[in-house]
Order: structure tokens, then C-alpha cells, then sequence
């Protein structure tokens, strides 16, 4: 409303200055007794001139003006706006559609130039902004940092931005309609938002069809083209940022396996030196006959506790060196069921408290496998279900096929893994909410049995359609092609 008595005050200038030429050239043109044709002319060539700064109505008024002048000094009768012949009223009906064609065209162009002039502008500070969000180093490319170079560029009153990653609202310059807030709504809406009383729009931002965060802008000039551009300039440094940061975290990742790895390495190859010492020192006090019965038998307890010892690091270095290194097994026919024995007479001895069975159901048993990395796998599993049971609790082992292929199915007592950590267990380092409480463990157990399973061709998958039992299948290729028939019990 404040506009509006300087924009009247300027086009009744313009219109004063029109009739001002037109009186000039009527003047002029009377004077030296020109015809009513060139007098015409004259006329179009005034009304052009007034319609280069001009709007189409002032130049439309001033175009009617020159025809009535010319109408009323230069037409039989003179004087008054009769026409006596049709030549007179064709000359004047010419003039005043030639004056309103020339003033609509030289309106048009105005326009078209001021367009032209605003969209290269708009693709200047779009270009602006640009530069200046590539130039930003990667750990700034967020927060209010990022949105700084759309403030300046296009002298916006604010602008606001929320990102989905992180859930926060940054914001700079200052906003009279609650720019977060409707910033905010609009990403939870997906929808774009135009609030024209505050001169707010909001562009969700998307970056591979999937809506990442959203930006508002306050005072911005020509909002339905520029806000498009400036969004998918948004976009893509709100998606370099969260890509630097994800690099950066997976280097901190690798950098922390490869320490850990080598910890474990250093510490399991310092705990066999002396294991190995403790082995050899047990053995001979307990092969020297002079030792009396008592000392006997504590020394071959040392003797098979720093056996138990020597194992447990071994399979902890193997299990370090499977869980980095990509997995490249040496494949042979073997028998997974002679496996799957071994371990349960190996952990039968370990854990004499559990009740351990084996069951074969096929007559065929040989498989395409590393029998190092499946006996890995296998004992693994076992030991798993020995650790996470209660003494005088059932552990069995069955060779079978499913679907195909060779299966070695442990179970062990106990309730079902919970539904929503079915897949979980076989994340590297999870542990599940029982098995946390039940014993103590790295996480990693379950995850190179599988990693070990995939590389042979096979998987292993938990079993939980048994109320009072959980299993675990892993699965592997025959080498013949089937099996069938016969069971036998261990």
C-alpha cells in the first residue's frame, strides 16, 4: 500500500508528459499546414517514443489522445470529431490500431527484456552459490555454513534448513512467519509450500528419490524458478557432507580393525610362548614316575587346562584373521559328517556337563568343502551352543540335505531368539539381550560362520521352529549331487 501513491504519482507524469507531446506535434503540425497523412506519422512516431518507458494502458491513453488530435485539427470538418468521408474514418480507425499494435509489442519487448535481465541474474547468484558451496571445505558443508552463500547471493531475509540425517533445524537471517516451523511441516509433508502472506516458500530436498532434508526461504525475488535450482543445490551439498562423513567414519572403521587385529595377533602369539612352556613343564612332571599320585594328577590337570588354553588362542587368531580377509576356500571332497563327530568328541571332553549326541541322516556325507574353515564353522557353532546353555542340557549335531545341499544343524536347549534379533546375531560384534546376560563372548562367532558358509556357496540360517530348542543350519555343496536314506547315531 505504501507503493501505491508513488506508482500513481509516477504513470500521471508519464501521461502529463504524453499529452504534452502530442500538444507539441499538434502545434507543429497545424502550423505548417501539414496533410492529415503525414501529420499521422508523425503522430505514430510520438506514440512510439512515449510507449519505450511506458505501461500498455498510459501508452494505450496517449495512442487515443493523438488519434483524437488528429481527428479534430487535421479531418473535414475541423474542429469536431465528425468524419465526413470513409477515407478520413479508415485513416483515423489505421492510426489508432497501428498506435495500440506498436505500444503492445514495444510493452511486450519491455517486459520480455526485464524477464531476461531478472533470469540472468537468478542464473548469476544461482552460479554464486555454487561456487561458493564448492569451495567450502567438507567438514563445514553443513549447518549454517551451507546456508550462508544462498543469504548473500540473493539478499533473502532468511533461510532455513532441516536435515533429515541428523533430525536438526539450522537457520540464518531473520524470519517474521516462523520459517523453521513451516520448514520442518514441510519435510514431514514431502510436500513444496508457497505462504505468499510471508513471502515463504519450502522445497523438500531429494537426492536419489528419497527426501533428505527440506529448505525454506524468506524474501526471495521469482520464487517458482529460483527455488527449484537453489533446492537441488541444497541437495547435493547436504549429500556431500553426509558422503564425507560416512568416508570418514568408515576410514576411523578400518583403522580400528586394523589395530585390533594386530592387538590380537600380538596378544594370542604372546600367550603361546609360555602356554607352550606350561605344556612341556606339565608332561615331564607328570611322565617322571617319582611324582606321587596327587602330583600326577594336578599335573596333567595343567597339561590339558593349558592344552584348552593353546586352542582357544589358536581358534581366536583364525578368527581374527577370517573376520579381515576375504574369504578364499581350498575345496575338496570331504566328509562333513566325520567333521561334525570330531567336534562333538572334542567338546564332549570340554564340556562334560552338557549332553552332547551326533545324528547323520543321510547315507552320504561327503561334501565340496576347506575342512579347515567348515571345522572352524562347526566348532563355533557347538561351542556356542554348549556356552549358552544350562548344564545337563541336550546339544546335538545332525548331518542332513536341505534343498539340495549338505546340512549340519546344531541345536542346543533353550528359549527362541527373539523375533527382532533373528538377523541381527549374525551382525558383526551383536550380541543378543540373552546372550548377554548368559556368558560372555566378542560377537564375532556367529558372523564368520556365516562369512565361511557364503564362501563355500551355502549359508547358515537360525532355526527357531522348535518351542523348547534353537538351532542353527549351516548349509554347504555336495560333491556328488544328493544324499539320502540311512541314519546313524553317535
Amino acid at each position: 500500500m505504501l507503493q501505491n501513491p508513488q506508482v500513481l504519482r509516477r504513470s500521471a507524469l508519464r501521461l502529463l508528459r504524453g499529452a504534452v507531446v502530442i500538444g507539441v506535434v499538434t502545434a507543429i503540425c497545424y502550423r505548417a499546414q501539414l496533410s492529415s497523412a503525414a501529420t499521422a506519422l508523425l503522430f505514430l512516431i510520438a506514440v512510439v517514443l512515449q510507449s519505450l518507458d511506458c505501461s500498455f494502458f498510459e501508452a494505450a491513453v496517449i495512442a487515443v489522445l493523438a488519434t483524437a488530435s488528429l481527428d479534430y485539427f487535421f479531418t473535414e470538418p475541423l474542429f469536431s470529431f465528425a468524419v465526413s468521408g470513409p477515407l478520413e474514418a479508415v485513416t483515423l480507425v489505421c492510426t489508432l490500431i497501428v498506435s495500440l499494435v506498436i505500444t503492445r509489442i514495444q510493452s511486450r519487448s519491455r517486459s520480455e527484456a526485464a524477464e531476461a535481465k531478472l533470469q540472468r541474474a537468478n542464473m548469476e547468484s544461482v552460479y554464486r552459490v555454487s561456487q561458493e558451496l564448492l569451495a567450502l571445505a567438507p567438514p563445514t558443508v553443513a549447518g549454517s555454513a551451507l546456508l550462508q552463500p544462498f543469504l548473500s547471493a540473493f539478499g533473502v531475509a532468511g533461510v532455513c534448513l532441516f536435515d533429515a540425517s541428523s533430525l536438526e533445524c539450522y537457520k540464518v537471517g531473520s524470519s517474521r512467519g516462523d520459517l523453521e516451523a513451516k520448514t520442518r511441516t514441510g519435510f514431514i509433508s514431502g510436500q513444496n509450500a508457497i505462504y505468499p502472506e510471508f513471502g515463504i516458500v519450502i522445497q523438500c530436498l531429494r537426492a536419489r528419490d528419497k527426501i533428505c532434508g527440506a529448505i525454506g526461504f524468506e524474501g526471495l525475488r521469482n520464487p517458482q524458478v529460483t527455488a527449484p535450482a537453489l533446492a537441488s543445490l541444497a541437495a547435493a551439498a547436504l549429500e556431500r557432507a553426509q558422503a564425507f562423513r560416512s568416508a570418514t567414519t568408515a576410514a576411523a572403521h578400518a583403522e580400528a580393525e586394523i589395530m585390533r587385529a594386530a592387538i590380537l595377533d600380538a596378544l594370542a602369539h604372546e600367550f603361546k610362548t609360555p602356554l607352550a612352556t606350561i605344556l612341556t613343564a606339565a608332561g615331564g612332571l607328570r611322565i617322571q614316575g617319582s611324582a606321587v599320585p596327587e602330583q600326577a594328577e594336578l599335573a596333567e590337570m595343567i597339561e590339558t587346562e593349558a592344552a584348552r588354553l593353546g586352542e582357544l588362542t589358536t581358534r581366536l587368531l583364525r578368527l581374527a584373521r577370517v573376520d579381515r580377509e576375504e574369504l578364499k576356500p581350498r575345496l575338496q571332497p570331504a566328509d562333513v559328517a566325520e567333521l561334525a563327530a570330531g567336534s562333538v568328541r572334542r567338546f564332549s571332553r570340554l564340556w562334560p556337563d552338557r549332553k552332547i549326541s551326533f545324528r547323520q541322516q543321510t547315507e552320504v556325507s561327503e561334501a565340496r568343502i576347506d575342512p579347515e574353515l567348515i571345522g572352524l564353522a562347526v566348532s563355533q557353532l557347538v561351542e556356542n551352543a554348549c556356552r549358552y546353555s544350562q548344564p545337563d542340557a541336550h546339544v546335538s549335531i545332525e548331518i542332513g540335505a536341505q534343498e539340495g545341499m549338505a546340512a549340519i544343524t546344531v541345536w542346543n536347549d533353550g528359549p527362541p531368539i527373539a523375533e527382532g534379533e533373528c538377523e541381527r546375531i549374525f551382525e558383526r560384534f551383536y550380541r543378543g539381550t540373552e546372550a548377554q546376560r548368559t556368558a560372555p563372548g566378542s560377537g564375532l562367532g556367529l558372523y564368520v560362520a556365516r562369512k565361511i558358509a557364503l564362501a563355500h556357496g551355502g549359508n547358515l540360517a537360525l532355526v527357531n521352529d522348535r518351542r523348547s530348542q534353537v538351532g542353527f543350519r549351516l548349509t554347504v555343496p555336495w560333491s556328488t549331487g544328493g544324499a539320502s536314506g540311512a541314519e546313524r547315531e553317535l
